[in-house]
């Protein structure tokens, strides 16, 4: 079962590693468009969306590796001060009964608008756009399930009697 928890971990830090050139992107893009418009007059709509694109995929596809690597928020009511004993029974009621449950219900209440929007290949956002919206939206399904895997990991540590990641 852990090899399975370090394959997922595996898998968002892989991911992670990926969406982190993403930033980078999004700052030499924008550069961009801030030089193209007021030096030589030129704005583009592709490419103001291209940063959204980018900024939605880094901040839903990395939310698993921000799990994996314990930065999260979190509301320290009663676990800042907690023995590791309590912490760990804080971690698995909270993962078991508030995040996975959440994940399940936005990936079902989501996939609709998912489904219909692959069916019809859905355009742009604004004239001149990217067209591609069917991509964004997939971001939600992939969002839950990488949040969810990497769940899945920590509770099989904790489970284990191991330390998450």
């Amino acid at each position: 079962m852990l090899k399975l928890a370090d394959g997922i971990d595996a898998l968002n830090r892989t991911v992670a590693h990926v969406l982190r050139w993403f930033a980078l992107a999004m700052v030499l893009i924008q550069f961009s468009i801030v030089i193209s418009r007021y030096v030589f007059g030129f704005n583009s709509i592709w490419m103001q969306e291209s940063v959204l694109y980018l900024h939605a995929t880094l901040f839903m596809l990395a939310a698993g590796y921000t799990l994996l690597v314990d930065k999260h928020v979190r509301v320290d009511i009663f676990y800042a001060k907690a023995p590791p004993a309590r912490r760990r029974q804080i971690d698995i009621a909270g993962h078991l009964f508030l995040l996975l449950p959440s994940m399940a219900a936005l990936a079902w209440w989501s996939w609709p608008s998912v489904r219909n929007s692959w069916k019809i290949l859905e355009g742009p956002i604004s004239v001149g756009g990217i067209e591609a919206v069917f991509l964004l939206k997939s971001l939600i399904p992939l969002f839950c399930l990488l949040v969810a895997l990497q769940s899945l990991a920590i509770l099989l540590r904790l489970f284990a009697g191991k330390d998450a990641a």
